[in-house]
């Protein structure tokens, strides 16, 4: 049976306990009845782990977000040697799955190149990007997060030769909203043309990622019109805050589901549990000769 990895940044800085400790059992029960096998990854005690028991699943999902930290590829190193509790984030998982053997990864949404106030591009870049550069995995998302600049986000990716696939759509999804008006490289409308692109990539031994992006359901979307003011109001107040690098995106998505009511949270869940469909519909057809 295929594993399909989550990240476990969802669990710890997320959602409040108990809510994130349901969703994480939901995530890995949705995976298992769709015919894969979930493997939650984190850090436990210094050791990296793919494939969180429900004991350490609680573990990272009761204990305070400042006892958990936050872990992405460059801090590995330091949670290992302190042996310390970390929750990992899209690029730390990435890592620890493909040395697990791993090919797939179910997300929400990746990290990105972020808007910029100042004339030229910005040079705060996700570690996310660089990872699905390099790193052999499948990585199965809502698109990546609204509150960055997606044009720039698609170059960087389109420059390092990560394919993005477009799950049912032709047009790259923005998180909360089912378009963003920017076209994605091929559409797939089953998991088995996945499954096929993937093993061509493999055998024609290039390196790095593919990105598989899924809109959110139709059901749960946000508008781009409609979240676009909210988004804008949160890089001003962060801005304004002086907030730098790791700290902007955990503000920026509070302040949004802030503005919003509810109204994010339920696109965030929804499109969080209908990506893990999905990368289970994948498993099962990379097991198909």
């Amino acid at each position: 049976m295929t594993r399909v990895a989550l990240e476990s940044t969802v669990i710890s800085h997320g959602l409040p306990y108990p809510d994130n400790l349901k969703l994480a059992h939901e995530m890995e029960r949705i995976i298992r009845d769709h015919g894969a096998d979930p493997a939650t990854v984190g850090v436990i005690g210094g050791e990296l782990i793919a494939g969180l028991s429900p004991q350490q699943i609680e573990r990272l999902a009761a204990t305070s977000e400042r006892q958990v930290g936050k872990v992405s590829r460059r801090d590995l190193p330091i949670v290992v040697a302190r042996k310390l509790d970390g929750a990992t984030t899209v690029a730390a998982t990435m890592w620890i799955a493909h040395r697990a053997g791993i090919e797939l990864f179910a997300t929400g949404g990746i990290g990105g190149v972020h808007r910029s106030r100042e004339p030229g591009p910005s040079t705060d870049v996700s570690a996310d990007l660089q990872e699905l550069a390099q790193t052999p995995l499948i990585v199965v998302c809502a698109g990546a997060k609204a509150i960055l600049d997606l044009p720039a986000t698609l170059e960087y990716l389109e420059t390092h030769g990560v394919t993005v696939i477009g799950y049912g759509t032709e047009a790259f999804p923005a998180f909360y909203s089912r378009s963003s008006g920017l076209p994605v490289d091929v559409c797939c409308n089953t998991a088995q043309e996945v499954a096929e692109i993937w093993r061509a990539k493999r055998a024609l031994d290039l390196k790095g990622g593919m990105l598989v992006a899924v809109p959110v359901p139709e059901e749960d979307e946000i508008p781009a019109a409609q979240i676009e003011p909210q988004i804008e109001q949160a890089l001003a107040e962060c801005e304004a805050a002086g907030l730098r690098s790791a700290d902007v995106t955990p503000y920026l998505l509070r302040r949004i589901a802030e503005l919003t009511g509810d109204r994010s949270l339920r696109a965030n869940l929804a499109l969080l549990r209908n990506n893990a469909r999905v990368a289970a519909a994948i498993a099962v057809a990379l097991e198909r000769k």
